[in-house]
């Protein structure tokens, strides 16, 4: 296990990381969620979005979310996962299914969506499209935001997404585009979620999507324990590193901090519902 960075200065006003692995976390540094929780409170990071994907993991997720009144839940089979399943994937969405309807807590499915840089054999993302539209349907049946992984497939998402017809409400994790995609997926409303990558000093691409995305549509994420924003790349994300992001964002968009923060809370209340 890697230590942990040590804490930012708290934000200014409360605000919300829109996609995370709390539990993942755990794993890769011995920081409990509860800690976690705790110490992302500390700094004025008061709410989080724990994302399942896998069966196992999404279960755990709505645990998490029926523990901790400043958790909700997404669940999903990841699509790299579902590639790996084979003839077994019917059957894990079977189970997934009965997961998505389990709790008031569960309020989005995914992370689902297609990744091609990991999955590059046509029948791994054949099987990718296939719990890719099982998701999409679920979201529309229970009213919930589809969480998007998107991976070197951005044609593909959009196209799956058009014939299978998109939910009201879907999310852009770990936005990967340039300007032009992001106008694409602006132009379908979709909310779009930038991580500690945005920081990297070779995404510039990255920062002119960001430059283009409206107030309303802009969230920011950890996806902890992974992207760990600069100064700290390398080492063990969490909840509590968001605030460097945000600081970074901010300062991007020339925008004052505390409305920022409030903003970025709103955004994820109008994707995920109150919490």
């Amino acid at each position: 296990m890697t230590a942990l960075p040590p804490s930012p200065q708290p934000l200014p006003v409360p605000t919300t990381d829109a996609h995370t692995h709390a539990d993942s976390t755990r794993e890769f540094s011995g920081l409990g969620v509860a800690d976690a929780l705790a110490m992302a409170a500390a700094v004025n990071v008061t709410r989080i979005v724990e994302v399942g994907t896998d069966v196992a993991s999404s279960v755990t997720a709505v645990a998490l979310a029926e523990s901790f009144p400043q958790v909700v839940a997404a669940v999903a089979i990841h699509p790299n996962d579902a590639a790996r399943l084979g003839d077994r994937l019917g059957a894990e969405l079977d189970r997934l299914a009965a997961v998505v309807g389990s709790s008031d807590r569960v309020r989005g499915v995914g992370e689902t969506g297609l990744d091609y840089f990991r999955t590059r054999d046509a029948e791994g993302q054949a099987r990718q499209k296939e719990a890719f539209a099982a998701h999409i349907a679920w979201a529309k049946e229970h009213d919930l935001a589809l969480v998007i992984h998107d991976r070197d497939a951005h044609a593909d998402v959009l196209d799956v997404l058009a014939a299978e017809g998109a939910p009201e409400r879907v999310q852009m994790h770990c936005f990967s585009g340039d300007a032009a995609f992001a106008r694409a997926c602006l132009d379908r409303g979709f909310w779009l979620s930038f991580p500690g990558t945005v920081t990297f000093t070779a995404n510039e691409a990255l920062r002119e999507a960001l430059d283009i995305t409206p107030d309303d549509r802009l969230l920011v994420e950890t996806d902890a324990p992974y992207l760990t924003p600069m100064p700290l790349r390398g080492r063990p994300n969490s909840s509590y590193l968001l605030p460097h992001t945000v600081r970074f964002v901010a300062e991007r968009r020339g925008a004052d901090l505390g409305e920022l923060c409030a903003r970025l809370a709103a955004n994820a209340s109008a994707l995920f519902g109150e919490w």
